[in-house]
């Protein structure tokens, strides 16, 4: 399969793009570098994947890029997503998530692609959870311009189907952790604890700890990415293990690595699934994963 993935270079994307590489796909990598990484690709573009530096703002770039490309699937990653960063320059949030995806699912329409896998988000649409887990009819309340944004996005994907007829799909994920994973969102506490940890340091908890998230394994959502893009279904799915995780239980699955104190440092608090898919990497196998990929 020619394959493009825009982000590649990030957390979640190059994860990805290596098991396509491993597959035998031809893949396209399209990432300005602005929070991706290269050396994340090392090993795919040694495999033979291409990398190309451009914004996903840039329309003309796209349809350029995607045309030359000619990819069956597009996996769309690229994205601002730091919640903070959305509250402080909401405009610059909607130009990279909502015209962004925009200018990808134009390109992706001029180009004849075959599937079109958004990448978007559950908690941060849901906003306060009234049931859990969620399903995907939950009422959307985001709480934070990012979810909007993301909300957005999945609109824009179901208009171009209905519009246009491109085929798509959004998986909401839940809090993504594993290697290669950033310290930004909710999730990245738990790339967070494992730096700490390995600095023997305690972990630092925002309130008693009971904050309850869905944490899902980066290898479980790289199978979800690639079952959505056989699967005949669009609109949205939400991808996740739909168990109750707190922040207290993070801090009891990683003190047994700790070679030094890692009892809880509480500070204030801070204000502020139809695809043939099914999650396999436990929260014990997941956290001794990331925790070997954290130098």
């Amino acid at each position: 399969m020619r394959a493009l993935v825009t982000g590649g270079a990030g957390f979640i994307g190059s994860n990805l793009v290596d098991a396509l590489v491993a597959r035998g796909d031809e893949v396209t990598v399209i990432d300005d570098l602005s929070t991706g990484k290269r050396e994340n690709l090392e090993s795919a573009l040694a495999g033979g994947a291409r990398l190309v530096e451009a914004d996903i703002r840039d329309a003309a770039a796209m349809r350029d890029i995607v045309g030359d490309a000619r990819p069956e699937a597009a996996f769309h990653f690229a994205a601002q997503i730091d919640v903070r960063k959305s509250v402080a320059d909401p405009a610059l949030d909607a130009r990279i998530n909502v015209e962004g995806t925009i200018s990808m699912l134009e390109a992706a329409r001029a180009a004849g692609v075959g599937r079109f896998v958004n990448t978007s988000t559950g908690g941060a649409i849901y906003g306060e959870g009234k049931v859990v887990p969620a399903p995907e009819d939950h009422p959307v309340a985001p709480e934070a311009p990012y979810g909007q944004s993301k909300y957005a996005a999945e609109g824009y994907c179901e208009l171009f189907n209905r519009l246009f007829g491109v085929s798509t799909v959004s998986l909401r994920y839940g809090n993504v952790y594993g290697p290669r994973q950033d310290p930004l969102g909710e999730a990245g506490v738990v790339a967070i604890f494992c730096g700490r940890l390995r600095a023997g340091e305690r972990p630092i908890v925002f309130g008693d700890g009971l904050q309850v998230r869905d944490y899902v394994h980066v290898d479980d959502v790289v199978a979800a990415n690639l079952a959505a893009v056989g699967a005949d279904v669009s609109g949205p799915f939400n991808i996740g293990t739909g168990r109750e995780t707190t922040v207290l239980d993070l801090v009891a699955v990683l003190a047994p690595h700790a070679h030094a104190s890692f009892e809880p440092d509480h500070r204030p608090e801070r204000p502020g699934v139809d695809l043939g898919w099914a999650p396999r990497v436990g929260l014990a196998e997941g956290i001794e994963q990331t925790l070997a990929s954290v130098s």
